[in-house]
């Protein structure tokens, strides 16, 4: 038998549902609603298994001992919960993804530090539609078109340069 009844649901319906992204909110709503059905269900029944009227049964059964019988055994009836062997499984799993977890939010940290830096470098910058050729060579050395010291045919695509080399992975796949 159930050792302990639930009173209340374990989930922080409140806190799951700020969560939940607009995209899968029907998929939220028809769990949640599927989850409240459970509970209403379980709610719904006693807490307890009634009592059997054993002396009723008793003044019934014209076979003498049978009820008795039957009561001996009721009584030792145990039905065993099953032993759980996936918990361990699981708190590995929710350590491991935690690991990844606190790993992908320092990678993240590093690169939001690296793209301030950027943004930064951006900011003081000449605004692009008040930026000349030279600026833009000051700026940014390693685009920008340099004829003296890179010069390049136009259209002034890698392809179409001197010194271009075909991949051998780009060849074969055309």
């Amino acid at each position: 038998m159930a050792s302990k009844r639930i009173a209340k649901s374990a989930i922080n319906w409140s806190e799951l549902n700020a969560r939940v992204p607009p995209h899968q909110r029907p998929q939220y709503l028809a769990f949640k609603s599927q989850s409240d059905a459970y509970l209403r269900r379980v709610l719904a029944n006693p807490e307890n298994l009634p009592q059997i009227d054993w002396s009723y049964y008793q003044q019934k059964v014209p076979v003498p001992g049978m009820v008795e019988e039957f009561k001996k055994q009721y009584g030792a009836l145990s039905i065993p919960f099953p032993p759980d062997t996936v918990s361990s499984q699981i708190d590995s799993l929710e350590k491991e993804i935690k690991n990844d977890i606190q790993k992908f939010k320092t990678e993240s940290n590093a690169r939001i530090t690296e793209y301030k830096k950027q943004l930064a470098h951006l900011a003081g910058l000449i605004p692009y539609d008040q930026m000349t050729m030279e600026d833009y060579r000051d700026a940014f050395p390693e685009d920008a078109l340099d004829p003296i010291n890179r010069p390049t045919f136009w259209p002034h695509t890698p392809e179409e340069q001197l010194d271009y080399k075909e991949d051998k992975e780009e060849a074969s796949s055309h």
